[in-house]
C-alpha cells in the first residue's frame, strides 16, 4: 500500500543540481537506508519527502491520513521545557506510564537523565536524545530519521535497532533513515537508496546487500571508478569473511561477485603489520600495572585495579557506556592523567598521536590552503606496503579535489579527513581514536578503513560506530565495573553483558567480573585475561572436563585447517578455471562458499568451546 512518494522531483543550487527527475515511492513495510557521499542530496530529499522543503519541480503525493514523523540533524526543542514535557507534552505520568511503547522510549533513551531537568540545561547529545525520543513516542505511518545514531553509545544503537524493527507489526508502518552507521543500515534496512549524480539507484537489502550488488554492476558496466571499484571489492571481500548473516539476507544472485573476490586477500595482512611495528616500536607498547585513577570528591575510582598490556600491532577496539571511564583510560595511557595508584610503563620508542573529536590539529590553519599544508611536511608516508607520497595520500583518502581550497571551506567530513591526513604525516607509531567516523558518509569510511589496513602500529579505537570498530581492530575490550575486559565474543558479547546486566542478570557476576583484568601482546594478539571473568558462583571445571573440552577444541581446530586446504585448493582451481565459462566458476563458487560457511559455524564452535574453558 502506498503511503509516500516523489514524481520527476528536481531542485538546483546556482552553482550545482541536487535531484533531477527523481521518483521514489514508499509503501507499508518499508525499510528504507539512505546511502550515499555527503553533499549528495540525503538529506535534502527527506526534507522534500517530509513536507519541510518545497522541490523546483515535481510534486509529493502521499495516502490520504499518513502521519509522518520526522528527525533533523538540528533539533528545535524549546529549552525551558523539562525533558518529561518535552517528550510526553502535559499528559499525566499515570497515563503515559502505563503504555508500553513509551515507557520503553524513556528507558531505552532517557534512563540516565532526570525527567525534569530542563532541555535548555542539557549537553548537546543528551538534547539529540530527548529529540528523538520526542519522535518515536508519537504515532506515525512513517518514521524519518536524519542520522539518529549521533550521540548514541553502542548500547543505544542496539536499542533504536530493536524498537523500529518491532515498532510495526509486518507489513505495517514505513521507515526511512539517513545515517553512516553501517551497522545500523543493515539491522534495520530491507532496501537501500543509494543518493549520488542528482538520480537515486535502489538496492534490495541492507548494506552488505548493497555493497555485493554495487560491486556486480559495477563488474558488469566495467565502471571507470575503478579506484572506488577495488575498495568496495576489499570491503566486500571483508563481509564475505565475516558472519554469513551478513550476506545471507539478499535475494538475488551472488555467484558473480562470489567469484570476483574469490582470490581476494585478507583485508589486513597481519604478520606483515605486526613485523613492521614491531621494528618501530620494539617489544614494549604499554603496559599497566594495578593502575586506578580516583577523581578528587568522587565516592569510587573511574578505573580500578586495571592491568593490561598492549603490544606493537595490536589493534584494540574500546568500548564502554558513556561516562565509563574510556576518555580517562585514553589519558593515562597519553600521560595526560596521572594514575592514583599504580604504574604506567610506557615504551621508550613510544610516538602517540591522538585522533579526537576536536579537530584541533586544524586551529590557526583555517587560512591556509590544502597544498600549503603538504608542503611544509614530509614527502613520504611509510605503510606496511611501501611509501606514499602526501599527495598519494590524499587522493586515497579521497582529498584530491581540495587541494586549492582553504581549511576553512571544508566540509565536516574533508576536514575530519584532512586532521587525520596531518596526524599521520607525522608517522606516530600509536594511534588512539576517539570517535573518528563522526560527519563521515560511508564511502569516506571505506577510504579511510582502506588506509588503516596498511598502518604499521599499534591502534587503540574508541568508537560507537560498530561496523567501523568491528572492521579496523582485531580485538575488543570493555569498560566495565571500572576493570578492563576482554571481549572474546565481541561487540554481541558486550551488548549480551550489558543486557544482562540490566536484567538484573550481573548481580552475581560483578565480584568475579571485577576481578577480571586484560593483557595482549602484538605477537599474539589474542588478549587474555589474568583472572577468572565469568559468572560469580560459576562451578569449576574438573580435571577431565578440561581434557575434554581442549579434546575438542583440538579436533575442531584440525577440521578448521582441513576445510582451509580445501578452500585454498578452489581458490587454485578458480585461478586457473577457463574464465568464460561461467557456469562452471559459478559452481567452483558454490562449493567454496558452502566451505566457508561450514568454516564458520566450526570457528563458532571453537570459540565457545574456549570460552567454556577459561570460564
Amino acid at each position: 500500500m502506498h503511503l509516500l512518494g516523489a514524481e520527476t522531483i528536481s531542485l538546483s543550487y546556482p552553482n550545482r543540481t541536487i535531484l533531477e527527475d527523481v521518483t521514489v515511492g514508499i509503501g507499508a513495510g518499508d525499510r528504507i537506508g539512505m546511502v550515499g557521499r555527503n553533499g549528495d542530496g540525503k538529506s535534502t530529499l527527506m526534507k522534500i519527502l517530509a513536507g519541510v522543503l518545497e522541490p523546483d519541480s515535481g510534486r509529493v503525493t502521499s495516502r490520504g491520513g499518513t502521519r509522518i514523523g520526522y528527525l533533523e540533524q538540528v533539533d528545535s526543542l524549546d529549552p525551558d521545557l523539562d525533558v518529561r514535557r518535552t517528550v510526553v507534552g502535559d499528559v499525566p505520568e499515570h497515563e503515559w506510564a502505563s503504555r508500553a511503547e513509551i515507557r520503553d522510549v524513556m528507558h531505552g533513551l532517557l534512563g540516565d537523565l532526570d525527567l525534569s531537568a530542563r532541555v535548555g540545561d542539557l549537553s548537546g547529545g543528551q538534547r539529540r536524545r530527548v529529540a528523538l525520543a520526542q519522535l518515536l513516542a508519537g504515532e506515525w505511518d512513517v518514521v524519518m530519521l536524519d542520522e539518529p545514531t549521533n550521540h548514541l553509545d553502542i548500547d543505544g544503537v542496539q536499542w533504536l535497532a530493536q524498537h523500529v524493527k518491532k515498532r510495526w507489526p509486518a507489513g505495517q508502518g514505513a521507515l526511512l533513515v539517513v545515517t553512516h552507521d553501517r551497522w545500523f543500515l543493515d539491522e534495520v534496512s530491507t532496501t537501500t537508496w543509494e543518493v549520488h549524480d542528482a538520480t537515486v539507484d535502489a538496492f534490495e537489502g541492507g548494506y552488505a546487500a548493497y555493497v555485493l550488488q554495487r560491486v556486480e554492476r559495477d563488474r558488469q558496466a566495467q565502471a571507470v571508478e575503478q579506484k572506488r571499484q577495488n575498495l568496495m571489492r576489499k570491503e566486500l571481500a571483508w563481509l564475505r569473511r565475516g558472519a554469513p548473516a551478513r550476506t545471507s539476507k539478499p535475494k538475488f544472485r551472488i555467484d558473480a561477485a562470489n567469484a570476483l573476490i574469490a582470490g581476494e586477500p585478507p583485508v589486513r595482512n597481519t604478520v606483515e603489520l605486526v613485523q613492521t611495528a614491531t621494528s618501530r616500536l620494539g617489544k614494549d607498547v604499554f603496559e599497566l600495572e594495578h593502575v586506578s585513577v580516583t577523581y578528587p570528591g568522587a565516592p569510587e575510582p573511574v578505573v580500578e585495579e586495571v592491568d593490561w598490556i598492549i603490544g606493537p600491532g595490536d589493534r584494540f577496539g574500546i568500548l564502554g557506556a558513556n561516562g565509563a571511564g574510556k576518555s580517562t583510560l585514553v589519558g593515562v595511557l597519553t600521560g595526560a592523567i596521572e594514575p592514583s595508584a599504580g604504574r604506567v610503563k610506557t615504551g621508550k620508542t613510544v610516538r602517540i598521536a591522538l585522533l579526537d573529536q576536536q579537530l584541533r590539529e586544524l586551529d590557526g590553519l583555517q587560512d591556509d590552503r590544502v597544498r600549503e599544508l603538504l608542503a611544509n611536511r614530509r614527502t613520504e608516508y611509510s605503510t606496511a606496503s611501501g611509501d606514499l607520497t602526501p599527495s598519494q595520500l590524499l587522493e586515497k583518502l579521497g582529498l584530491g579535489d581540495v587541494l586549492q581550497s582553504r581549511v576553512k571551506d571544508l566540509s565536516g567530513g574533508q576536514a575530519r579527513r584532512l586532521q587525520l591526513l596531518l596526524v599521520l604525516l607525522d608517522e606516530p607509531n600509536v594511534l588512539i581514536l576517539d570517535e573518528p567516523t563522526n560527519d563521515m558518509d560511508t564511502d569516506m569510511l571505506a577510504a579511510m578503513e582502506d588506509l588503516l589496513d596498511s598502518w604499521p602500529g599499534t591502534l587503540l579505537v574508541i568508537s560507537h560506530d560498530r561496523y567501523f570498530m568491528e572492521r579496523v581492530t582485531d580485538h575488543q575490550y570493555a569498560l566495565r565495573q571500572h576493570r578492563v575486559r576482554h571481549l572474546p565474543g565481541g561487540v554481541d558479547e558486550y551488548l549480551r553483558l550489558t543486557a544482562e546486566d540490566r536484567a538484573g542478570g550481573s548481580s552475581g557476576g560483578g565480584a568475579a567480573e571485577a576481578r577480571g583484568t586484560a593483557g595482549g601482546t602484538g605477537t599474539s594478539g589474542a588478549g587474555g585475561t589474568s583472572g577468572p571473568d565469568g559468572a560469580a558462583g560459576a562451578p569449576a571445571l574438573s580435571a577431565a572436563e578440561q581434557r575434554q573440552l581442549n579434546k575438542q577444541i583440538q579436533a575442531v581446530g584440525r577440521r578448521i585447517e582441513k576445510l582451509d586446504g580445501r578452500i585454498s585448493t578452489l581458490d587454485a582451481e578458480l585461478a586457473s578455471h577457463d574464465q568464460s565459462d561461467f557456469t562452471g566458476l559459478a559452481e567452483i563458487s558454490g562449493k567454496r562458499r558452502e566451505l566457508l560457511d561450514e568454516k564458520d559455524e566450526l570457528e563458532l564452535e571453537w570459540l565457545t568451546l574456549s570460552e567454556e574453558l577459561e570460564g
